[in-house]
């Protein structure tokens, strides 16, 4: 199987660390980090990860746009990107469903159900 690796697309340097160590600490997955949608994407292009969690909530880029961007790209466009969301409004929520994405993840959330909502949404 061999370790995952996670992409995460977050402009709060907090939100990476504790992903970061989430995942680490509680999965051992291999943790890759990006702080604006435009390093996501360059990373993402670079590495190949097994999956994204991507912020939507960021400064010049969001997470939309950032996803979008990802979409029109053939490579990119397979790896399942999970939003991570600290607003569950129900506007974002329409946005969601139209979006490819495999899931929501809102934050603030523990490191535990963290790992337990990603797996339950990659199906891994």
């Amino acid at each position: 199987m061999g370790t995952k690796r996670i992409l995460i697309i977050d402009d709060e340097p907090a939100i990476r660390q504790i992903v970061q160590i989430s995942l680490k600490a509680i999965a051992q997955w291999e943790v890759l980090l990006a702080a604006s949608g435009q390093e996501g994407i360059a990373m993402a292009m670079a590495e190949l990860p097994d999956a994204i969690l991507l912020d939507v909530m960021m400064p010049e880029m969001d997470g939309i746009s950032t996803f979008k961007q990802m979409q029109t790209n053939p490579v990119l466009q397979s790896i399942p990107t999970i939003f991570l969301t600290a607003k569950a409004q129900s506007t974002e929520k329409h946005l969601f469903t139209e979006l490819a994405i495999i899931g929501v993840i809102t934050k603030p959330f523990k490191a535990p159900d963290l790992v337990q909502q990603m797996r339950s949404l990659l199906s891994w």
